[in-house]
């Protein structure tokens, strides 16, 4: 089972235009693939006047599912780019439809297949992507004049500060990847001279990671 994976971060579009002809690409988070068929019919209810729908979908935080589709372009120029743009940026859980209204000018095979990949890597630096961890979390809780100095600490330190509350005591919820256990218990015996220690909180999916410009 693998411990990390990207998918995009939201839901958006964005727009290029080749030679008078007009790409619309979209990408959208998704789970399952009714979700991303869902998605994929949506954006043909967007554009109803458009030529082509094309698509392209990963699934599954190991990739495993993998879907395409040219829509009427000539086979292998239009779902299969997208579908490498999306592999070779290793995102999983996305799914990207590109909207094509043709302007008159024959792009050509190659034109094609350069249009379509463009139009998803455009659109991702649009939206951003996001890292998903299998992380251990553990809890530190110390008193309040400690906690001003170990959130800084925390934050400085390679260890994922993933969230923080305050009751009775100041608690940090700290991310630890495989084989950091022994390590980051002791850092913080040295930080709080033994005051504090990590109680374990099991192990989840912790997300982080860019956005897009808006």
């Amino acid at each position: 089972m693998t411990d990390r994976y990207l998918s995009v971060a939201r839901e958006g579009v964005h727009e290029i235009e080749i030679k008078r002809s007009r790409f619309l690409g979209a990408l959208a988070p998704v789970t399952s693939e009714a979700a991303a068929r869902e998605f994929i019919a949506a954006r043909r209810r967007a554009d109803p006047g458009a030529r082509h729908h094309c698509h392209a979908f990963v699934l599954g935080p190991d990739g495993r599912t993998q879907r395409s589709s040219d829509d009427g372009e000539p086979a292998g120029t239009a779902g299969t780019p997208m579908l490498e743009v999306l592999r070779r940026r290793e995102l999983t859980d996305t799914v990207a439809v590109v909207t094509r209204y043709f302007g008159g000018v024959l792009l050509g095979a190659g034109g094609l297949i350069r249009a379509y990949g463009q139009s998803v890597s455009d659109a991702l630096e649009v939206v951003g992507v996001l890292e998903h961890r299998r992380l251990r979390l553990v809890e530190v809780a110390v008193s309040y004049d400690r906690a001003g100095r170990l959130e800084n600490d925390l934050r400085a330190s390679p260890y994922l500060l993933h969230a923080t509350r305050f009751d009775e005591r100041a608690r940090f919820e700290v991310g630890l990847a495989p084989g950091e256990a022994d390590a980051f218990a002791s850092w913080l015996a040295d930080l709080t001279n033994g005051e504090a220690a990590a109680t374990p909180l099991g192990d989840h999916w912790v997300t982080s990671g860019r956005r897009g410009r808006e």
